[in-house]
């Protein structure tokens, strides 16, 4: 048989890879926070062969990766391409690090009327789910996360996006800031996660209804007994409010963990809107697949 393929998402924080056999099954997978900001400067060449050990002994035909390893700081920069762009415009842009061997997935764009936006990693992961038939040709698409994104396909390709820092904000809410007391609980989509996200949905000031948590706190009103729930709910309103207001499609494909795919799927039956969950790892792979198929 022959040699299997590398494919690899490959973010800021934490990557995961997997190894796929001649006929597009998973023989190995990992995971771990080896991220880029633990990559020293020169050292990619070592990070990427601890992840070649991580899936065995298998030496592959292709290595493919996808995400922040192609940025700036990664171990080559890829460039963004301008939207619209489908997976066929991905694979002639490839980045080759080592040439018929290893490449990078170029990153995606928007630069317009002063508006710019940019992607790495999610563009393969909602190509490939439409690849894969996963999720329709023409959809709307969420990526929750840490930078959550709200992505408009038609006829496979992806014409327009935002990015909202929603999981980045909670994430400093909850661990620095006058509010850290307040949002150090877990989140469940319980009445207070419900307020929060009713709040985000129709109000226009997000960073000003955030400091409700502390006013309610020292005054001691009751009315909010779950900061966390409720800051998350807040954000995750706020951001619907936002990605919402660029596609009218009545269901919305959530990408990513179960974990987060559930609040906003909770959240968007909150605001008239059906969710749809696909698994992000299964996402991934599909794009990576068909880019690797391809590129051979």
């Amino acid at each position: 048989m022959s040699a299997p393929l590398l494919l690899a998402d490959w973010g800021t924080t934490s990557r995961r890879a997997w190894l796929v056999d001649a006929r597009g099954k998973v023989i190995a997978s990992a995971q771990d926070r080896r991220g880029m900001t633990t990559v020293e400067p020169g050292g990619w060449e070592a990070a990427f062969g601890e992840l070649k050990g991580l899936l065995g002994d298998a030496e592959p035909r292709l290595s493919l990766l996808a995400g922040m390893v192609g940025s700036r700081s990664g171990w080559r920069e890829a460039h963004y391409l301008a939207c619209p762009v489908s997976l066929s415009d991905l694979v002639d842009e490839l980045c080759w690090v080592e040439p018929g061997a290893i490449a990078i997935v170029p990153g995606i764009c928007i630069l317009r009327e002063g508006f710019a936006d940019v992607m790495r990693g999610e563009e393969t992961q909602v190509l490939g789910a439409v690849a894969a038939g996963l999720v329709p040709r023409d959809c709307f698409v969420c990526l929750p996360g840490t930078h959550t994104k709200w992505i408009e396909v038609r006829e496979g390709q992806v014409v327009q996006f935002r990015t909202v820092m929603t999981g980045e904000l909670f994430a400093m809410l909850q661990t620095s800031g006058t509010l850290a007391t307040q949002a150090s609980g877990l989140v469940d989509a319980g009445p207070d996660f419900d307020a929060g996200v009713d709040r985000g949905l129709e109000s226009g000031s997000p960073t000003a209804d955030i400091f409700a948590v502390r006013a309610h706190a020292l005054l001691d009103t009751g009315r909010i007994g779950n900061g966390a729930a409720y800051l998350s709910g807040l954000l995750i309103g706020a951001d619907l409010r936002t990605g919402l207001a660029i596609g009218a499609h009545p269901t919305v494909e959530i990408i990513g963990r179960s974990d987060l795919a559930a609040l906003y799927s909770h959240a968007l039956a909150r605001a008239g809107r059906k969710g749809r969950t696909i698994e992000g790892g299964m996402a991934a792979v599909s794009g990576l697949k068909h880019l690797a198929e391809l590129a051979e």
